[in-house]
C-alpha cells in the first residue's frame, strides 16, 4: 500500500498538480492539507475520472483536508470528536483495513501568541483522541502537515529557528507525545541523506538554496510500521511553475 501527504496550498490551483502526481504515482491513498476551497467547489468528478474516490471537509479560503483512495473510505470522522472548532483540519477514513488519519496541524504564527496556546491545546486534543484510535484501529497511519519540525536535523538552520514557532520545544514535546502513543515517523525507520526537507518558504529563493524544514510526516502505528518497506519525500512538484511550497511526503507498506 502507497500513501502519501500532501499540503498543496490551495487546490484550485494545484489541482493539475495533483492530477498529474496521482498518474505519475499512483498513491492508494494520498491526503491533501490546505485544499482552501469550500464542499461544493471541491473538484470530486476529475479526481473520480482519475481513478479516485474523494472525502474532504473544507472552507474557504483556508484550511480544508481530503483524502483520495482508490477504494471508497469507511467509518469517517471529520473533526476531533469533543474538540469545539470551527477550522476544517481533520478528517478520518478507513481505506481497506488501514485507518488514515489526515491532519493539518495549526501553524500557531509565534510562541508569544493565542494562536500558538490553540495549537498546543489542538495538539493535546489530537493526541487523546488518537490513544482511543489506536485501540479500535491498531492499523493506524496519520499523515499530514504538522507545522513541526521534530529535530534539529529537520531544520536547515536550527540555530536561526531555535525557540521559534515549528521547532519550540513545547512543540516537538507535542510531536513525541504523538510518538509515545506507539508511533514510528515512517521518514526515520530508514537511512536519509542529511537536509532533505518538505517545506520551503517561497521568499529568499528558499527552495533553490535548500532552506526548508521537514514539517510533513508520515507516523505509523506499530502494526503498519513494522511492514512499511520505504518512505521518502518527492521534490519534483515543488520545481512546478506555480507550486505549492510543501513536497509530498511517501510510504510504502508491504501487505501482511
Amino acid at each position: 500500500m502507497k500513501i502519501a501527504a500532501w499540503n498543496v496550498n490551495s487546490l484550485k490551483v494545484r489541482l493539475p498538480h495533483v492530477l498529474d502526481w496521482l498518474a505519475a504515482n499512483q498513491p492508494d491513498a494520498l491526503c491533501l492539507q490546505e485544499t482552501k476551497q469550500e464542499d461544493k467547489d471541491f473538484p470530486a468528478q476529475a479526481l473520480k475520472e482519475a481513478g479516485y474516490e474523494t472525502l474532504f471537509s473544507g472552507q474557504k479560503t483556508y484550511n480544508g483536508v481530503a483524502i483520495l483512495s482508490k477504494v471508497a473510505g469507511a467509518d469517517v470522522q471529520m473533526g476531533i470528536p469533543g474538540f469545539a472548532d470551527e477550522q476544517k483540519r481533520v478528517l478520518a477514513a478507513t481505506i481497506g483495513d488501514v485507518r488514515v488519519v489526515c491532519v493539518y496541524v495549526p501553524n500557531g504564527q509565534s510562541v508569544d501568541s493565542d494562536k500558538y496556546q490553540y495549537k498546543l491545546q489542538w495538539l493535546q486534543a489530537l493526541t487523546e483522541w488518537l490513544r482511543g484510535e489506536l485501540v479500535k484501529y491498531p492499523r493506524l497511519a496519520l499523515l499530514g502537515d504538522y507545522n513541526i519540525a521534530p529535530e534539529d536535523g529537520d531544520v536547515h538552520d536550527p540555530k536561526a529557528w531555535e525557540g521559534q514557532v515549528l521547532c519550540s520545544d513545547a512543540e516537538r514535546a507535542a510531536y513525541a507525545g504523538l510518538i509515545g502513543l506507539g508511533m514510528r515517523d515512517a521518514f526515520r525507520l530508514f537511512p536519509q541523506e542529511e537536509k532533505l526537507f518538505s517545506w520551503w518558504d517561497y521568499r529568499m529563493a528558499a527552495f533553490r538554496r535548500n532552506m526548508g524544514l521537514r514539517i510533513d510526516h508520515i507516523l505509523l502505528s506499530d502494526a503498519l510500521a513494522q511492514h512499511c518497506t520505504s518512505c521518502w519525500i518527492d521534490t519534483a512538484p515543488r520545481k512546478l511553475e506555480r507550486p505549492s511550497d510543501h513536497a509530498p511526503v511517501i510510504a510504502e507498506i508491504a501487505c501482511d
